[in-house]
This record gives C-alpha cells, structure tokens and sequence, in this order.
C-alpha cells in the first residue's frame, strides 16, 4: 500500500461546489458519487433543497450523476428515487465493482468520469484502482454510522502520513 493511492485528484468542501463549468474545463462528463455524507446526511436520508437544486444544475447542464454506494439497495434506492437518479448499490468501495459496474452500463469514457466521496479509504482508493479521478468532500455532518468508524480510525492515520508527506490537503471552493 502506498500513501499515493489515497491522494484524491481534487479536494471541495462540498459536492454542492462542483458546477457543470468546473467539470467540464477539466474535461469531466460523467459524475459518480459516494451516498452517505457526501450525497446526503448518512442520518438524514431524505435529503435536502440543496441536493435537488445541484441534482438538477446537472441534469440541465447534460452531466450525469451515478450514486455509487456501498449500501444495501433498498437504503439507497429510498434515497435517490425521488431525485431520478441511478445508483449501483453495494459497491465494495475500495473495490472497482460498483465504479465499473456503473461505467459500464452507461459506456462513460474513464477519462472523463469523476468519483466524489468524502472517505480517503473507500472512496479515493477505489477511484485509484478504477483509473479514475477523484474528489474529495469533507462530510456532511461530522458523525458517521457504526460502520464507518472503523475506516476514519484508519483514514486518520493514512492522512497523518499524507499530510507529513505533502502537506495538508487544502478544500477548495471549485475544482
């Protein structure tokens, strides 16, 4: 394992942030995005005004939006139906099934998709693996789901060493 393939491409404070213009000067036309405290509030799952508002900024601006999440499929499927979007569920994150899966069935080109997420571990790692890049938000909310625990208690170790490494990494407004 090296520090390097937890280093996301791009770091935002918030999916809410990335505008069709940003992503598309980058070359970006297809978006994926992790569920949990980055598409929505992990104890929140209905989601909020904003969320539509930038679901909707995309869907005018022709970008698709893709949830790929490591849920189970009932859980995210009550969380984006009412917003029309697509989602893989149980992604394995930091696998490539759930990116693959999703790349595959819409035929995005690999150089022009992003995966958004606000994990180094799962969602950065998995980016790496697919030949993808990246995006890193911070967490919607500063509490995670017993699950998740286990991957910040890691992640905080591996942002130590990137951080010794590199620098902090520094949350832009845009990409």
């Amino acid at each position: 394992m090296s520090i390097e393939d937890y280093i996301p491409t791009f770091a935002v404070e918030a999916v809410y942030d990335l505008t069709p213009e940003s992503l598309r000067r980058h070359g970006i036309k297809a978006v994926l995005v992790d569920l949990d405290n980055t598409l929505i509030a992990w104890n929140n799952p209905d989601g909020t005004p904003e969320l539509r508002a930038w679901l909707d900024e995309m869907t005018i601006a022709d970008l698709p939006v893709v949830v790929v999440s490591n849920n189970k499929h009932a859980r995210v499927k009550r969380a984006v139906e009412k917003f029309g979007v697509d989602f893989v569920s149980r992604a394995m994150k930091p696998f490539t099934k759930g990116i693959d899966q999703a790349i595959d069935r819409y035929g995005f080109n690999r150089e022009e998709v992003v995966m958004v997420g606000d994990q180094l571990m799962t969602d950065i790692r998995a980016s790496h693996r697919a030949g993808i890049r990246s995006i890193l938000v911070k967490p919607l909310v500063t509490s995670d789901a017993w699950n998740t625990k286990f991957n910040r208690a890691r992640e905080r170790r591996v942002l130590a060493k990137i951080e010794e490494k590199y620098g902090k990494i520094k949350y832009q407004k845009e990409i």
